[in-house]
């Protein structure tokens, strides 16, 4: 049988690993997998050589104490990728360890397959040149990508966004509202404060005072704050006006989007997420002064959402660093909760993006990563 290794170290690579893998036996049975991954590859056959868990640290504060740690869950994977030689190795995002991994085994001749494209076209557009020389190919999610990491001579290619694939576009509004008891007419807001500690804490304040002066404003405001089972407790201390209902799961996230009139979120995937669930949005993120002066000087981009770096425009209202403020948030928010036109607006816009996130062929994204590992594969064999 023909191996393929494959190394998740967060709980999104997990997802995408696990439906690449599903992907990978439709086409093609004879398959075997190896390698590290979570719940979602597991179901796929994975045995995971070790936890990916202890590989899902962010921050200084996380990952210095487990450095010796870490070093050492390095050289067992790379021994284990060596001792096996896998048909190729597909490491998937979480470059801090899986760009690691590929420098050391593939000059020893282990074919790298990586996918999601680290975003050193945002910033840091140097590590470029590094990245050419730890892997073979690149499945990228967005389609701007190509053509930076083939300049650098990184054969890439596009898959689309697993995004298209999440499901944020089946929830059930009635439900949500039924279950949870909110009337007909009270508005909705969802609000997504992230899923770090940092995030939480730098976020909470701010998104709960932001929605008790929306309260002011309109008289009554439901929220809806899906997070994590183990955040839900950090959540629900913040200084909200009304109690928040707390989502914990998949479903009742995408049910809170479906009934929401409109969505706090922090920058990232999420803002995407929103945009497949056709919830008008305000994207906001803060950062401490010091890492705010030094990305300010790195970045190359113009928009922090990814909606809005699609569009090539503001789509979508960017409150970010000194202008994460609740009143500042609250007034963006404001003519989406209650002005129609500016809610079409972002909605209109949102079917433009997501199109161009599709991948050619008329495949899923998790088909197309799937079709780009057999034909390297293939180049390999012949």
């Amino acid at each position: 049988m023909t191996l393929l290794y494959l190394v998740a170290g967060e709980a999104s690579g997990d997802v995408l690993g696990g439906r690449l893998m599903a992907a990978l036996r439709a086409r093609r049975p004879d398959l075997a997998f190896a390698g590290i991954g979570g719940s979602r590859m597991a179901e796929q056959g994975l045995v995971s050589l070790f936890p990916m868990e202890e590989l899902s640290l962010m921050g200084l504060a996380e990952v210095l104490p487990r450095l010796r740690g870490l070093a050492r869950r390095l050289a067992e994977t790379e021994a284990d990728v060596l001792a096996r030689r896998p048909a190729a190795l597909v490491t998937i995002d979480a470059p801090s360890f899986t760009l690691r991994l590929a420098a050391r085994v593939r000059p020893k001749g282990v074919r790298v397959i990586h996918y999601v494209a680290p975003q050193v076209w945002a910033w840091r557009q140097g590590r470029v040149r590094r990245i050419a020389r730890r892997i073979d190919r690149l499945l990228a999610l967005l389609p701007f990508e190509p053509p930076f990491f083939e300049a650098a001579g990184i054969p890439t290619s596009f898959v689309g966004h697993p995004v298209l694939e999440s499901g944020a576009d089946r929830g059930n509004a009635a439900r949500f509202r039924t279950t949870h008891g909110i009337a007909p007419e009270t508005r909705l807001l969802a609000v997504m404060p992230g899923s770090r500690g940092g995030e939480l804490a730098r976020h909470l304040p701010v998104f709960a005072r932001a929605a008790a002066l929306l309260r002011d404003r309109l008289g009554t405001l439901a929220l809806a704050v899906p997070t994590l089972p183990r955040l839900a407790d950090a959540v629900r201390a913040a200084p909200w006006p009304v109690a928040p209902i707390v989502t914990a799961d998949e479903t009742g996230k995408h049910d809170a989007w479906a009934a929401a009139a409109a969505a706090l979120a922090k920058s990232g995937t999420t803002s995407l997420e929103l945009a497949v669930a056709g919830v008008p949005q305000v994207v906001a993120y803060r950062v401490n002064p010091i890492t705010a002066a030094i990305v300010r000087r790195l970045v190359t981009v113009s928009h922090a959402s990814l909606v809005n770096l699609l569009a090539g425009e503001e789509v979508v209202p960017e409150r970010l660093q000194e202008q994460c403020t609740p009143e500042r948030l609250a007034a963006a928010l404001l003519p989406l909760l209650t002005a129609t036109d500016a809610a079409a607006a972002q909605r209109a816009a949102f079917v433009r993006v997501l199109g161009q996130l599709r991948p050619p062929g008329g495949l899923a994204p998790s088909e197309a990563a799937a079709e780009a590992v057999l034909a390297e594969l293939a180049a390999v064999q012949r």
